[in-house]
């Protein structure tokens, strides 16, 4: 005699997914290619594992000191110059 367990399945999470395209150039897919044999992988999987770190932390909200500000590149000091 069999014991069955009377819990209910809890319901699967229905995921949205979102398309995302970019092109290769020929040369660029024959690399994709050959290194996703070599390692035994998909394409698919071998992208979705590079770009892991930027896809999975800021789904809520990005840090601020990420966001690029108007002026990013300051070669000098202009206080420095001015204090001389």
């Amino acid at each position: 005699m069999s014991v069955r367990n009377n819990k209910k399945k809890s319901r699967r999470r229905n995921y949205k997914y979102h398309a995302v395209t970019f092109k290769l150039t020929s040369g660029q897919y024959k690399s994709l290619r050959n290194y996703c044999k070599a390692r035994k992988t998909t394409p698919i999987k071998l992208i979705k594992k590079s770009i892991e770190r930027f896809i999975s932390h800021y789904e809520y909200e990005v840090p601020h000191e990420l966001y690029l500000t108007e002026n990013q590149l300051e070669l000098f000091n202009l206080d420095e110059f001015n204090d001389k």
